[in-house]
């Protein structure tokens, strides 16, 4: 329905916007192991788990057009394939989702997969307060804030989009991934691969980041994580500003990549972006006309949704509003070149 309404740009893709095929899935894959869950309220897939996705070739995620949601991830337990699928009409109340997993870490995402799907937040406490987030809200009853209890596998793509495009950070995870990945368990057609394990990723050689585009800052932090993966992943089970603590503690990770993290490992929903160099003059722009707003100004004008600023800001993204453009956009590199 949102379609109808708000145009799918690079903001309302950023907002979690991802169009699932409307379809009721297809017959278990051999295998598998297989979990029904009933939500207690409606649940949009492409909304809740698309903020999962890292650009439309994601190596670790795909949408096909029976209407299921497939992720390859790496739990405690190890690699693992999702499929999940609604059963009921749309995405109102009586919606049933069918899931199935592969690997080792199937049993570990059926039991997670509640969570995954938002069971762990209520839309219910959000109030509005402005016409546009009204508006937003209204057209997606179905948006639940996902929470993977997974922290390494956010933080990582994360740490690759600081201060370079989508497209270039895009770039580099696939590349990283397909080349030092493993193919995910399950059904093969859909080519998915696992991301790599934590030694992996501190084994990757100074060349390989250079040949991805991935420059020493970015690569060097990315391999302090991952030296302390244990502690990290912690985190998913700490409240917000613990949370966020344990991560900057990493040379590093500042206060954009831990809020870009935890939106979705811990699915807060007021884990605010701020630091961003885009967000804050379009939340300025949507809510008040002020494209030239700074975090200052942004943080004052999501102020009436303290506790839920990650909430509303995601709607204003999903509406689509930008401002118009008045520069050429950034200087897409590619240091691998070089």
């Amino acid at each position: 329905m949102a379609g109808r309404f708000d145009p799918l740009n690079r903001t309302a893709v950023r907002g979690g916007r991802t169009d699932v095929p409307p379809g009721r899935g297809g017959t278990a894959g051999a295998g598998a192991v297989q979990r029904r869950w009933t939500p207690d309220g409606p649940v949009d897939l492409g909304l809740t788990l698309g903020p999962l996705r890292r650009g439309p070739a994601d190596p670790t995620f795909r949408t096909t057009p029976d209407g299921s949601v497939w992720r390859a991830t790496r739990t405690p337990d190890g690699p693992a394939t999702l499929r999940v699928s609604r059963t009921g009409p749309g995405t109102g109340t009586g919606t049933e989702i069918d899931a199935e997993a592969w690997g080792a870490g199937a049993a570990w995402l059926l039991d997670h997969l509640p969570a995954l799907l938002g069971a762990d937040d209520d839309p219910a406490v959000f109030v509005p307060r402005h016409r546009l987030v009204h508006a937003s809200h209204r057209r997606r009853p179905g948006l639940r804030l996902t929470r993977t209890g997974l922290v390494l596998e956010s933080l990582i793509p994360t740490v690759l989009e600081q201060k370079v495009t989508a497209d270039e950070a895009y770039r580099a995870w696939r590349r990283l991934v397909r080349q030092y990945g493993e193919p995910a368990p399950g059904p093969h057609g859909l080519n998915l691969h696992v991301m790599p394990d934590p030694r992996t990723w501190a084994m990757i050689p100074s060349w390989d980041w250079h040949r991805a585009g991935v420059d020493a800052k970015r690569s060097d932090t990315i391999v302090r994580a991952v030296r302390v993966a244990n502690r990290l992943e912690e985190a998913a089970a700490m409240d917000l500003p613990e949370a966020a603590r344990r991560l900057e503690a990493v040379p590093g990770i500042g206060p954009w990549t831990s809020a870009e993290t935890l939106q979705r490992s811990n699915g807060h929903p007021d884990a605010v972006t701020t630091g961003d160099l885009h967000l804050p003059g379009i939340i300025g722009y949507a809510l008040a006309g002020d494209r030239d707003a700074d975090d200052a100004a942004m943080l004052e004008l999501l102020a009436p949704y303290a506790g839920q600023r990650h909430r509303a800001a995601r709607l204003v993204l999903l509406a689509g509003r930008t401002p118009p453009r008045r520069t050429p956009r950034m200087y897409r590199s590619d240091i691998g070149r070089l």
